[in-house]
C-alpha cells in the first residue's frame, strides 16, 4: 500500500479505521524528510497490512501542534488506536522494518490492562 496524505479532519477516521497505522510528520523545505520519504514509500509496498499516512507540518499546523511535533521528520505508530512509538528523525529502511516489527509484535491486550490501570489510579488520585 502505498503512503495517504492525512488531514486534522481525517486524522482520527484513519486511526479509527487502521489497526496499525504510522504517521510521518514532514515538510517540504525539511531536508531529512526528503530523504526519509522514498525510504518510507518503499517500505510501505512491502507492508499492505499497514497503513502509511503522511502530514505536512506547514499545512496541518494544529494538527502537528496537537501531536506535540517539534522537530521533523517525526515518526509517529498506533496500533489499536494507542501511541505506542514516537520519535523525531530519519530512518533507514531496515529500522523502519525493525520498528513495524516491533509494533506488529506487541502484546495490545497487555498495553490496553496497562492503560485501564494507569486511568483507575488517576481517578483515584
Amino acid at each position: 500500500m502505498a503512503t495517504t496524505d492525512i488531514t486534522a479532519q481525517d486524522f482520527q477516521k484513519t486511526l479509527e479505521d487502521n489497526e496499525i497505522l504510522l504517521v510521518d510528520f514532514w515538510a517540504d523545505w525539511c531536508g531529512p524528510c526528503k530523504q526519509f520519504a522514498p525510504v518510507y514509500e518503499k517500505v510501505s509496498e512491502e507492508h499492505p497490512d499497514v497503513t502509511f499516512a503522511k502530514v505536512d507540518t506547514e499545512a496541518e499546523q494544529e494538527l502537528a501542534a496537537a501531536a506535540s511535533i517539534s522537530s521533523i521528520p517525526t515518526l509517529m505508530a498506533f496500533r489499536e488506536k494507542v501511541l505506542v512509538f514516537s520519535q523525531p528523525g530519519a530512518l533507514n529502511a531496515d529500522q523502519l522494518t525493525e520498528v513495524i516489527t516491533a509494533v506488529k509484535g506487541l502484546d495490545m491486550e497487555e498495553i490496553h490492562r496497562q492503560i485501564a490501570e494507569d486511568e483507575a489510579e488517576g481517578q483515584q488520585a
